[in-house]
């Protein structure tokens, strides 16, 4: 009897199911999704050359690069739950560390899967098949179209694969990922061999100019932007750093070659679009890539992107939804959110019901509209925040546990953290100014958390009393 007792009342745990190879498809799957196919044209229109376009994805891959080695360190020194809300709350308090979940829970991943589901939807809308995703299913009390339903079964498929098993996840995540890059390489096969016979192709494309760029150090910026888009997702891996075996290796390794990987594909198929496209044929293209391969194989090839572009978001999708639960899970964990969101399924390991309810808030905003740029806006002032919070605690923990075990020490410290805090903060500063009712929205969001912080401490400081 007193076996049953103890296996009855064992609070069931996170599973150690991802591999090495896992955590590298987490980080290469989830950042390449959309933003590599859709923002050059974005990042044309704000700097006007080849050579500023690349200079901006060199800009926000050195950064990414950079946050991901301090990521590593700290990936590997506190493999836990939650990532970044794990490294703030350890180093700036339980208040610091509940304003990052909270931002994570209300806006940051929320909007991240709803950007990327509407990307998807926007993709899938080019076919001529799914030529009535614009249709209105209902008109009232508000118009709901045949696209956001889309959306959001993707978004409910998605958070069901995950909600039966990481492992499960992270073999999808795999062998998508596999894919995904095959089909980057195959874009740039394509653009390089059979782009430089007719006029308009080849390398006179890089010293094109588009002279109604916006320009200047604003224009730079938000080309900056774009690129970080493009790049985000580097640090999902982080959040779900409790589910990685051998974390102290696999985190490191994991982070530095996937950011690396991403950084020379992006490089590739950006020069692939300009061999083929001139400057002024890129700010005016929606979608660059598969413009660029229809020039060289027509209609069929353009579609093999589009259909390349649907399957990489999916994986994005895949990655973000299983990363963006774990925050919530961990603050619950913790005891300043809602108790049922620790909970793990007895059966599948994962944190259900936090997926269930990122699930209903993604479908929330999905309900709501707003288009690819709208969604994207409003994480991104928050996410870069917070980011630049969570990577100045490397300095908090090298000053004030300098003994403490670190199976990884980052390369460059304390440049390479300082670079990027610093890059980090004038991103931030850019982006407000250039979209501010967005950035301010975000802030208020954040400053909301304060007093519903308050509370749960309170009802935490009962329930330890009793």
């Amino acid at each position: 009897m007193p076996e049953l007792t103890e296996r009855t009342t064992t609070r069931p745990e996170l599973a150690r199911d991802l591999g090495v190879s896992h955590a590298a498809a987490v980080v290469v799957g989830t950042i390449i999704g959309s933003g590599i196919f859709l923002v050059p044209a974005e990042m044309m229109q704000a700097v006007g050359s080849a050579k500023l376009v690349y200079l901006a994805w060199l800009v926000g891959g050195l950064l990414s690069f950079f946050g991901a080695l301090t990521y590593a360190e700290l990936g590997a020194m506190k493999p836990q739950a939650g990532g970044e809300y794990v490294y703030v709350r350890d180093a700036y308090g339980p208040l610091g560390g509940f304003l990052y979940a909270w931002t994570w829970f209300v806006i940051a991943k929320p909007a991240s899967v709803a950007s990327i589901a509407t990307g998807l939807v926007r993709i899938l809308g080019t076919f001529s098949i799914f030529s009535f995703f614009p249709t209105n299913v209902v008109a009232t009390p508000f118009a709901i179209t045949w696209g956001q339903l889309v959306a959001i079964a993707a978004a409910i498929l998605i958070s069901l694969l995950n909600y039966i098993g990481v492992k499960k996840a992270g073999e999808f995540q795999l062998v998508f990922t596999v894919l995904k890059v095959a089909i980057i390489l195959g874009i740039v096969f394509v653009c390089f061999s059979g782009g430089g016979s007719a006029p308009g192709r080849g390398w006179s494309n890089f010293a094109g100019t588009f002279t109604g760029a916006k320009g200047g150090i604003a224009g730079f910026m938000a080309a900056l932007v774009a690129a970080l888009w493009a790049y985000d997702g580097w640090n999902d891996l982080n959040m779900v750093a409790g589910e990685v075996k051998r974390p102290e290796r696999n985190i490191p390794i994991a982070l530095i070659a996937g950011v690396g990987t991403v950084g020379v594909l992006y490089a590739l198929v950006n020069a692939g679009v300009q061999y083929v496209l001139p400057a002024s044929v890129i700010a005016a293209s929606p979608r660059p890539a598969s413009d660029a391969v229809a020039l060289i194989m027509g209609r069929m090839g353009a579609s093999i992107v589009s259909a390349g572009m649907a399957i990489s978001m999916l994986v994005t999708l895949n990655g973000t939804i299983m990363s963006g639960a774990r925050v919530p899970f961990a603050v619950a964990r913790d005891g300043y959110f809602f108790s049922a969101l620790a909970e793990v399924h007895p059966r599948f390991h994962t944190p259900s019901v936090a997926i269930v309810l990122q699930a209903i808030m993604s479908i929330a905003l999905l309900l709501l509209g707003g288009n690819f740029r709208q969604l994207f806006s409003l994480a991104i002032f928050a996410e870069w925040l917070f980011y630049m919070i969570a990577g100045s605690t490397v300095f908090v923990f090298r000053w004030r546990d300098p003994n403490a075990p670190r199976p990884y020490r980052m390369f460059g410290y304390p440049l390479v953290p300082a670079v990027f805090i610093a890059v980090a903060a004038a991103l931030l500063y850019y982006t407000f100014r250039s979209d501010w009712p967005n950035s301010l929205y975000g802030l208020l969001v954040i400053l909301a958390g304060v007093p519903v912080f308050a509370w749960f401490r309170r009802q935490r400081q009962a329930e330890m009393g009793a």
